[in-house]
Order: C-alpha cells, then structure tokens, then sequence
C-alpha cells in the first residue's frame, strides 16, 4: 500500500511539473504555475523520506534529511529575498550550478557504492559486474554535471563582473582535446580493474570539471543568455540521469522537462540573434575581448541631446509611447519609476506598452521578471515581432539602458558581428529618445549608430533619477 502512495505521490509531482512549465509559457499564469511546481516537489520529497523503503527498510537519517533540508530552505529563501533584481542572472547561474552538483555527486556516490561492493574481487574488470547501460547512465550524469557546475559556476563570476573573459589562440582545440580525454578516460574506467576502477573515475570527473570552465570562459558577455540557458539544459539532463539510476519517475520526469525546455529555448534565443550554437560558442562575441576591440566609426556623425522639459512636452502630447527596457533600467532598479511614468502618461490619454527584445538583459525573460516585479499588467508587453509591426505608427520610443538589441548595424552593416539578428526597429518611430549613462557602448562592446541618426535624442543620467524627474517635469505641464 505504501509503495502504491509513493508512486502517486511521484505521479502528482511528474503532472504539477508538466502543468506548471505550461503555466510558464504566460506571464499571467506564471507565478502560480510555479507554485504548483514546488508544491508537487514538495509531495514527492516527503513521500520519498517518510514512504520510500529498500529491502524492508526505511530511509532512517531523519536528522540529517531535515538538517539538510532546513539549512538550504533559509539559505535560499534569504538569498532570494534579498538578491537585486540586477543580481538575478548570477543568481540563476549559481542555482543552476547547484544543481548541476547535485546530479554528479549523485553519480559519484553511486558508483563508490558499485566500487566498494565489488573491490573485493580478485583480477576483474569493472565490465564484468556493471551492466553497460547503467554505467553509461552513472558517468554520464558525472560528466554533464560536472561540466554543468563549473561552466555555471564561471557565468556567475563572469555577470557579477569577478571573471574575465578569457581566450586564447587553439582555444577551441584545447577544449576539443580535453571533451576528447573526458571519454576517453570515461571508457577507460570500464575497462579498468574493479579493485582501482575508483582512481579513472574521478579522473575522469575532474576533467570534466576543467573542461566546464574552459568551455564558458571564452564566450563572449553578448552571449551569456544563451549560456544560461545551455547549461541549465545540461543540468536537467545530468538529473534526468539519476533519476534512471534510483528508478524515480518524478526526478526522472523533471530532468526531461528542464532538459528539453532549455534546450529549446537555447535553439530559440540563437534564432532571436540569427546565429548557430557553434557560433555562439566558438564566436566569443561580447564581453572585455570585444569592447576592446570596438571603436567609434569614422564619418559617424555627432549626437545631439535632449532636455527632460522638452521630452516631458513630447511624451506628453504624443498618442503613443514604446517603452523598450534594457540591463540599465535593471541597473538603476528604474521599473517602478518606470511603471509611474506609464500611468501618468495614460492618464493624459497616451497609449503606452512596452516592447521586449528576446535576448534583452542577461538572462531568459530579464526584462518580463523586471517588469512584473514592478506591476506592469502582462498585456502591455509586446514581442518582439509584435512591437516591431508597431513602431511606424508611434510617436515616441523611450529606450531605457538597451544597446545592441536596438543596433541598427544588425541589418545593415556586415562587417557588423551582430550582422543579421533581429532587432527592435526602433528607428521607425517618430521621435526616439536614448536614457544612457554615458556614450560608452553596450554590453556586446559595439557603437550604435542609432544614437548619432538624426531623429535620435540622448537623455543621460541614471534611469531612476531621469525617469523621476521627467514624471516632476510632466505633472507641471
């Protein structure tokens, strides 16, 4: 009877996680699909400690289960809570690692349980005791783990501005030699002697765990979104394995789900920017290497600026304002300021939406969590297609902190290295209005020629402050 409500209990978790990725796919709907997520883990952590039995017995070590679980419940509840929403992709990427952790220790443990169970035999290879599925399930979850942990580990050094972009000439074949020894020695401790099979193993780990950060560290800032979400694909399927290796339907079922889910949205933001995976991971676009590389064109022109007088008089009378959020607004926690300006343009009869750019921030839906944070109703956030059918009949855009996902080089300049990706067609509009700190560029380390075109106005300051005035400035009108 026990074993017949452990199984429901994973069965009710295995459905909450499909419904609630589902749920996910709407901003409306998305908080609550994952509360439902974790109340179906939820169910399916504590059928497993107090439901779950092996030869007769139960799981026992409650205070070490309950331990563990308390301390990382306040550890990640405190973090959560006080994490700035700026801090949120190194926060994903730390999480993300965890996991990733998780999954091949989890792989470890299991196959020093197979070693010490079978050491004892006298001149036998490990072949001859571990079938081979359930081998190549153990060090597959060892490795993708592995390299899961460390390449997060070094996104999350690389957003939070601690690690620099680092690469160097043969990179990629130094990288290609260390996957290819990873196998190598992955195969070797197969055929290794079950009395020392344990010393390939971890070898074999540790490699990983060095090509994980040789993987992430040339890859350029640009395109750390994409990053991300590769890895957090790695780690659902470094957990999809050790849920084939304890025969658990709800972690099994879970690992897929993130597996496959970030593995799509991974092919969706290269589509967003109109590169390969390859390119992403071999271009090494963004970051330190290229913002020292970029410099002002020549013949570009001069910029010209704006008042907050005069833009408080041209949002004011216009019939429609877009709103196109980036990392700045992120930056200067600018969103509730952001949202008071919307409604105090509605109020004098401006129609005002928002419109996101896929791969705007530093992670998968930055700018949608940016914005919901601050009450902004989902139905005034437009796609990208969606908003870029929009632009020509708007009057006024207000870009707040982005760069590259409004650069118009990306359609028509091919020496460009955003040559090709969709943009935000922000030049249509009537009147287009820049909040800039400075004139530096953006994150991908490349010149906007938006900003020197003649419709192009540049309002400079700290987004907070500028977006805080500008709402004085338009109350006195």
């Amino acid at each position: 009877m026990e074993v017949s409500i452990l199984t429901l209990c994973y069965l009710v978790g295995s459905v909450t996680f499909i419904i609630g990725l589902k749920m996910l796919s709407n901003p409306a709907s998305a908080r609550n699909g994952n509360l439902l997520a974790a109340a179906g883990m939820g169910i399916a952590i504590i059928g497993t400690i107090f439901l779950y039995e092996e030869d007769g017995k139960k799981l026992g070590n409650y205070p070490w289960i309950f331990g563990g679980i308390l301390i990382g419940g306040i550890i990640g509840t405190l973090s959560a809570k006080k994490v700035k929403m700026t801090a949120m992709p190194e926060m994903v990427s730390m999480f993300n690692g965890m996991g990733g952790a998780c999954a091949a220790l989890i792989s470890a443990v299991e196959f020093d349980h197979l070693f010490q169970t079978h050491r004892g035999a006298e001149s036998a290879w490990l072949f001859d005791f571990v079938a081979g599925g359930h081998y190549l399930t153990i060090i597959a979850g060892a490795i993708i783990g592995s390299v899961s942990f460390a390449g997060s580990m070094i996104a999350w050094g690389k957003l939070s501005g601690k690690i620099k972009d680092m690469s160097f000439r043969g990179q990629h074949i130094v990288n290609l030699l260390v996957l290819l020894l990873v196998l190598a020695t992955a195969a070797f401790t197969y055929q290794s002697n079950v009395q020392s099979a344990n010393i390939p193993f971890y070898i074999t780990v540790g490699l990983a765990l060095v090509y994980g950060i040789l993987f992430v560290m040339p890859i350029g800032g640009a395109d750390m979104p994409v990053v991300i979400s590769l890895l957090n694909s790695f780690t659902g399927v470094a957990a999809a394995c050790g849920g084939f290796l304890y025969n658990n339907k709800v972690m099994l079922t879970g690992g897929i789900l993130v597996g496959a889910a970030g593995t799509l949205l991974t092919i969706l933001m290269c589509k967003a920017m109109n590169r390969s995976l390859k390119n992403v991971l071999i271009g090494s676009f963004g970051g330190s290497s290229a913002a020292g590389a970029a410099g002002v064109k020549k013949d570009q022109g001069s910029y010209k600026e704006i008042t907050l007088s005069d833009t408080a008089v041209v949002m004011s009378y216009a019939n429609k304002v877009l709103i196109v959020p980036g990392y700045g607004l992120a930056v200067a926690q600018a969103q509730h300021a952001c949202h008071e300006l919307e409604k105090l343009l509605e109020s004098k009869g401006v129609e005002v939406k928002y419109a996101i750019h896929p791969v705007a921030g530093r992670m998968p839906g930055h700018m949608n969590v940016l914005l919901a944070e601050a009450d902004v109703s989902y139905d005034k956030l437009m796609e990208m297609e969606q908003a870029n059918d929009e632009f020509p009949t708007t009057d006024v855009v207000l870009i707040l902190g982005a760069n590259d996902v409004v650069n118009p080089a990306a359609k028509t300049d091919p020496s460009s290295p955003i040559y090709g990706m969709p943009i935000l067609d922000v030049e249509l509009a009537k009147n287009v209005i820049v909040n800039k700190r400075s004139m530096k560029p953006g994150y991908a380390g490349i010149e906007n020629d938006l900003f020197f075109q003649p419709k192009t106005s540049m309002l400079f300051g700290d987004a907070k402050k500028v977006l805080q005035d500008l709402i004085g400035e338009i109350k006195n009108l």
